[in-house]
């Protein structure tokens, strides 16, 4: 917050610092190299940086310096005058209708944000911190610029002697995977809490997917139902493996023997998904993710070594600042804007309750 009254501060005053400037120079210059045709550069630069009454204000301390400096250099009657205040008006009334449109652009990605933030509430939606014997930690970065929201999903449902989980991508980016996100998240807190078994969550997403969606996107996702014991049941569609970080520091992926296809393909009921169990014991966490991780590059396309490096982030004892560490060096091995959303879920196992 500091940092950023700060900047606005220096970008009040830069107009008047640069108008101030020209006059320092104009007034060290001889007459026949004046510079009063520079003063236009304060309503310039307020466009940029400020509101239009701003842009006013610079016109008019730039008219007054150029001809306070017109007359120190005996010009104040002369063509050159006339030139730099024509210059100055006219560069005025320009910034004006650029002030004008970068204040109701601004106001456009203000509102913008506005909806993606309240979309985001109701698709993702708290998930909880303990579910029986399980802590868990959540956290999702947008690609889009103008949006925190994206095709990248996750929900954690607790159940009796456990918690159920989904962690999904819906294919494409942005905007229009929401609508494919929202689908998914619907049938899965709907079937999650009831169905007796993980393969008719599974199910139930299928089919929602076939009615409500246009039938050209599909979905990969980790369908997942921990125990409070430790046991872990995952159903995997086409997703990266989650990876379980040990107590002790050892790191391993959750993969399934036979990969399963993604939901959405109709690939029939021949094609069942990939089924893997994994054991937890009392401080072992496991992190469910999307391909934002797992493909995350740096400037020479080399991507994340999720095995050599998440487990010393991950080994943060507190759930969420471990997430927030994962992610500080994600950044620092892409060493770039976010290009693909990424969900993060950490489900770490405490004593039994």
């Amino acid at each position: 917050m500091e940092r950023r009254d700060a900047t606005g501060r220096l970008y009040r005053w830069l107009p008047a610092a640069a108008m101030g400037a020209v006059a320092l120079a104009d007034f060290l210059t001889w007459k026949d190299t004046s510079l009063l045709p520079l003063f236009a550069v304060g309503p310039a630069l307020a466009a940029a940086t400020g509101p239009r009454r701003r842009v006013v204000s610079a016109a008019l301390a730039g008219a007054a310096l150029c001809s306070v400096m017109a007359a120190h250099h005996g010009q104040l009657g002369s063509t050159r005058f006339a030139v730099a205040a024509t210059a100055i008006a006219v560069v005025a009334v320009a910034a004006w209708f650029v002030a004008t449109l970068r204040l109701r652009t601004e106001r456009e990605l203000t509102d913008v944000r506005a909806v993606a933030d309240t979309v985001q509430k109701v698709l993702l939606g708290p998930v909880p911190s303990r579910a029986g014997a399980s802590r868990i930690a959540v956290s999702y970065t947008s690609a889009a610029h103008a949006a925190k929201i994206g095709g990248d999903l996750y929900e954690a449902v607790a159940v009796p002697g456990g918690v159920r989980i989904i962690v999904a991508d819906v294919q494409g980016k942005g905007l229009p995977a929401v609508r494919g996100a929202a689908v998914v998240l619907a049938a899965f807190r709907e079937a999650a809490p009831y169905a007796a078994r993980l393969t008719e969550v599974g199910e139930r997403i299928e089919r929602a997917l076939k009615r409500r969606t246009d039938g050209e996107r599909f979905v990969t996702a980790v369908l997942a139902e921990v125990g409070d014991e430790g046991g872990v049941r995952l159903l995997n569609f086409g997703h990266p493996a989650p990876l379980v970080r040990r107590a002790g520091g050892a790191v391993e992926l959750a993969e399934p023997p036979v990969p399963g296809p993604p939901l959405g393909l109709d690939c029939g009921t021949a094609a069942a998904p990939g089924t893997s169990r994994v054991t937890l014991r009392p401080g072992d966490r496991i992190l469910f993710h999307t391909d934002g991780l797992t493909e995350a590059r740096d400037p020479r396309g080399t991507f994340y070594p999720v095995l050599e490096r998440a487990g010393a982030p991950l080994a943060e004892p507190d759930p969420d600042r471990a997430l927030s560490l994962l992610r500080a060096d994600v950044a620092r091995h892409t060493r770039a804007p976010l290009a693909d959303d990424s969900a993060f879920l950490l489900l770490h196992l405490a004593a039994a309750p």
